[in-house]
């Protein structure tokens, strides 16, 4: 029973974000723009306040061997991110994460996007169920539960790279 609730709230969740029902707050912090809740990329791309995410998408190469472990995999996991649009790491490495997803066709549907604010609260209290407490923190599930997951910039710094050696073993 336990397993079928889990199932179900994530599906959920899942649900939320890639069908256009998207729930967040936007709070004003001065000049800055800062979103909580469920999301999706283009809010980031659409809205003027994120210019950020479009010039960033420009920014490096996409590490070979992790494309084609996204691309092989693509269909045996989801993947989970906690972001803050005020996080000057999650400016850099979403943007990166997102080439990645471009160049290996991975579905955006398989993506659960979850803004945080400054507190790195979110909604529904979901940082404390996924113990989150830095950002961007990007989690791979395979069938519903966590594999592994990198935090800010990982062990390299190469946020593409780590991903791709995390699914090339699913």
């Amino acid at each position: 029973m336990k397993k079928i609730i889990g199932l179900l709230f994530f599906t959920g969740l899942i649900a939320c974000s890639t069908h256009h029902k998207i729930v967040y707050q936007t709070i004003q912090n001065g000049n800055e723009k800062i979103l909580k809740g469920y999301i999706t990329r283009k809010v980031l791309q659409n809205d003027s306040s994120f210019k950020w995410f479009n010039e960033n998408m420009q920014l490096g190469q996409t590490d070979a061997s992790a494309v084609a472990a996204f691309s092989k995999n693509k269909n045996k996991f989801t993947m989970i991110i906690f972001c803050g649009t005020w996080c000057h790491d999650t400016q850099f490495l979403l943007p990166q994460f997102y080439k990645l997803v471009d160049e290996s066709h991975y579905p955006d549907k398989n993506i659960l996007l979850l803004a945080v604010d400054e507190n790195k609260q979110t909604i529904n209290n979901l940082q404390i169920k996924y113990a989150v407490t830095s950002v961007p923190t990007f989690i791979v599930l395979q069938n519903e539960k966590e594999v592994a997951r990198v935090v800010e910039y990982g062990k390299y710094g190469l946020i593409d790279k780590e991903l791709g050696e995390i699914v090339s073993k699913l």
